[in-house]
């Protein structure tokens, strides 16, 4: 059984993001005099911050692999525009207008994964290279004009929310009803997985501590669905994320393909001898990339009924930020998705709360720019120190 003082220090990003998380949460409570954790502002806070988050869950495995992308802003917004011309001027029905922008970012991944992959470009330069040309497609495709409005059922893809089959006025059952079956699948699924680590002699968590941190997320998790529910309840968005959060958790920690990444991130000829195709993984990382990247690109132009030129400005940076803070390193081969999760909010509570208090956008920038100095020196620190 671990103590918890090593148990702290073996999963100090995780763990340290989260008490950051929350002490963050906790100051601007105060400083916004209660309005952050008001229920209409938490699900603003899910709406605004939903790109993010989609988009960090692709980013985070282009980082493990060793490289970044720095073209998601534009490829988001060059999406959006494909969407915009699609139903708005040619009339296409929304589904199909979401499978075909869906088959756009893959295209649009395997593009840049290709170069990457197979005739080893620099991520860099060639991220650098597509934020130009798609940010460049964009403004050809829309002529620098603002196109919308879309139908209401492509907008409800950001701005609806579940039904609520008990229709019960003022308070969203079906919200909590969902809470509770997860918390409790969340229990069921840590316990059993603790029990197979006993079972075949793995070092566990002290029970009090399984205990402890189970109670705080269930109560996490109940507290914001409750929040919600006071409100209109659960955004559909916020059930795409938390589908997608569970697929790519499943996949980083279950999966062959997900190991592997890993092992091409930490150390890539070392992977290759092993027999990993790492030109193929990597390639497929990319396409991934763009997938998402498209996703959230639909996500933005429906929750803002348009799609406009400048849309995705500035986004990767958030996307890459949340990364870094939540506990990703820049030389590869580490990182969680629930910590690119909880950097996601991390940037997201901050925007948030500087916004309420009224902080400029030209201070907010400096500070998101510490705090990601801050989070890269803390990874640095640890590797040399241990």
């Amino acid at each position: 059984m671990k103590t918890l003082t090593a148990l702290f220090k073996s999963n100090i990003r995780e763990y340290g993001m989260l008490i950051a998380l929350v002490a963050i949460m906790i100051f601007f409570q105060f400083a916004t005099q209660g309005i952050l954790m008001r229920p209409i502002n938490i699900t603003n806070l899910v709406l605004q911050n939903s790109y993010i988050i989609v988009m960090a869950l692709g980013m985070l495995l282009i980082i493990v692999s060793g490289w970044i992308d720095l073209s998601v802003g534009s490829v988001a917004a060059f999406v959006g525009a494909i969407a915009a011309v699609l139903m708005v001027k040619l009339g296409f029905h929304w589904s199909l207008t979401m499978l075909l922008c869906l088959v756009a970012g893959a295209l649009v991944g395997a593009w840049q994964g290709y170069w990457v992959a197979y005739v080893k470009i620099p991520a860099f330069i060639v991220t650098l290279a597509g934020m130009l040309i798609f940010r460049g497609l964009t403004l050809l495709i829309l002529q620098g004009e603002a196109v919308g409005p879309f139908p209401v059922e492509f907008q409800r893809l950001s701005t609806g929310f579940i039904p609520d089959i008990f229709n019960f006025e003022g308070f969203h059952i079906t919200t909590m009803l969902i809470a509770v079956i997860m918390v409790v699948g969340l229990f069921v699924m840590d316990y059993r997985a603790r029990q197979n680590q006993l079972r075949y002699g793995f070092e566990v968590t002290p029970m009090y501590f399984f205990i402890a941190k189970n109670a705080l997320i269930s109560g996490a998790i109940l507290g914001l669905c409750y929040l919600m529910a006071s409100y209109k309840g659960l955004p559909n968005v916020l059930i795409v994320m938390a589908a997608l959060i569970a697929l790519f958790s499943f996949v980083t920690s279950q999966t062959v393909i997900g190991r592997r990444i890993y092992a091409m991130g930490g150390n890539e000829k070392a992977a290759r001898l092993s027999g990993v195709n790492t030109p193929r993984l990597l390639f497929l990382t990319f396409v991934n990339m763009g997938v998402l990247a498209a996703l959230a690109g639909m996500i933005v132009a429906a929750r803002l009924n348009t799609a406009t030129p400048k849309a995705g400005v500035g986004f990767e940076l958030d996307v890459i930020a949340a990364c870094f803070i939540g506990g990703a390193s820049a030389s590869g081969g580490i990182g969680t998705i629930i910590g690119a999760v909880v950097g996601a909010f991390v940037i997201g509570v901050m925007n948030n709360g500087m916004s309420i208090m009224g902080i400029g956008i030209d201070w907010q920038q400096a500070i998101k720019g510490f705090v990601l100095l801050m989070a890269v020196f803390f990874d640095v620190y640890n590797k040399n120190k241990g």
